[in-house]
């Protein structure tokens, strides 16, 4: 296991002149020995590319990649001793489910009976144990994937093992137990994972740090609640939810606050900052509220859903709202037990309290930015 640092950028153009030339911006980041983290964005963000240069298959362009303070952008990913699960099985249909997961540690020496031992602890984590003696060529895509999923976390010397969407293949009922036994493996064997995924239910479960990625940016990294609670980019909080965090255009003059064209009366939470901001809530955290509350504003209901465990309401706040060109769409998630309205009816809802969020140019406002360092 190691500590992996980086600060660099990485473009796939030999003269980047603009932000668009990089395929990742300039970072500097730090994963910690032992830690289990998750590198999540859609497709095009850089995730890929950045799990990549950690494992030595792409050259940063610019910049440095180390392990345990040694520079090592000059070696291979056998050199850097790291595992790598691809998002499609790599394993060798002719051998046996044994003689694959066996394979990586033969390679390198390993005594016959601590081979054995070895496949057997990770064969049953994976519960392979049964098919262990079965030809791979015979088995189902999700078999295969849980084979490719065992070479890598079968050596126990390895830096980090990396995983590039593993997942992909696997039938989505299966999804969330390989997602339970990979967390497992993690706190039984203290290997350094990085996971890449674009699918938010997959990194808020296995990781305990995730890394939120947009355009080559890594614009925050933190835990499941972090992320939730507070987002410091409006991209994270649109990214990360069911549905994602409302926004609604505000601006502060005086002592006072108008969000989406409705001035608020007896507002307890003000932004330090003044001129025009962006409001960030979660749908969650918005409630019915009595006419002219506090830190409530009034809106037409457009829908409300039925999903079960709750109700979507779907309404539309001011007419014409501050700093944009028509009405804002508001989402509240409210209790079945609640009074739901119905669509057309008019009401109010509280958006301004201690989970409210105030943004400028995209970036939270009101506390310090969070460096970008992982703890185990």
């Amino acid at each position: 296991m190691a500590r992996i640092d980086l600060d660099l950028a990485h473009s796939y153009k030999p003269k980047p002149q603009q932000d668009s030339d990089y395929a990742l911006l300039p970072l500097k980041m730090c994963f910690e020995d032992g830690g289990a983290y998750a590198l999540l964005g859609p497709s095009g963000c850089g995730k890929t590319s950045l799990l990549n240069i950690i494992s030595g298959l792409v050259t940063p362009s610019q910049g440095t990649v180390k392990f345990d303070g040694v520079v090592v952008n000059a070696k291979t990913p056998q050199q850097r001793n790291i595992a790598q699960v691809f998002q499609f099985p790599v394993i060798y249909d002719t051998m046996t489910v044994a003689q694959n997961l066996a394979f990586p540690l033969q390679n390198r020496g390993v005594a016959p009976d601590k081979i054995k031992q070895r496949v057997g602890k990770i064969a049953e984590m994976l519960e392979l144990s049964g098919q262990l003696d079965l030809r791979a060529a015979g088995l189902a895509a999700d078999a295969k994937q849980k084979i490719s999923l065992g070479r890598g976390l079968v050596r126990e010397d390895v830096s980090a093992v990396l995983f590039d969407e593993p997942l992909t293949v696997i039938d989505p009922h299966l999804k969330w137990q390989l997602r339970r036994k990979l967390k497992q493996i993690h706190h039984e064997l203290k290997l350094t994972l990085v996971y890449v995924t674009h699918d938010q239910v997959e990194a808020l479960t296995f990781a305990d740090q995730v890394v939120v990625m947009t355009r080559g940016r890594a614009v925050q990294i933190g835990s499941a609640t972090d992320l939730f609670e507070r987002p410091q980019h409006t991209f994270v909080g649109h990214f990360i939810g069911s549905p994602g965090m409302n926004f609604l255009p505000a601006v502060r003059a005086g002592g006072g606050l108008a969000v989406a064209g409705c001035a608020l009366t007896s507002v307890q939470v003000v932004p330090a900052a003044s001129g025009r901001l962006v409001l960030g809530i979660r749908p969650e955290y918005v409630t019915l509220a009595e006419p002219h509350a506090p830190g409530a504003v009034p809106a037409t209901v457009l829908q409300a859903q039925d999903i079960g465990t709750y109700w979507l309401v779907t309404a539309q706040v001011g007419a014409s709202a501050v700093g944009s060109a028509g009405p804002t769409t508001v989402r509240a998630r409210l209790s079945p037990d609640a009074d739901i309205p119905a669509a057309g009816a008019a009401v109010w809802l509280a958006v301004l309290g201690p989970h409210s969020c105030f943004y400028a140019d995209d970036v939270l406002i009101g506390e310090a930015p969070a460096p970008l360092r992982m703890n185990a």
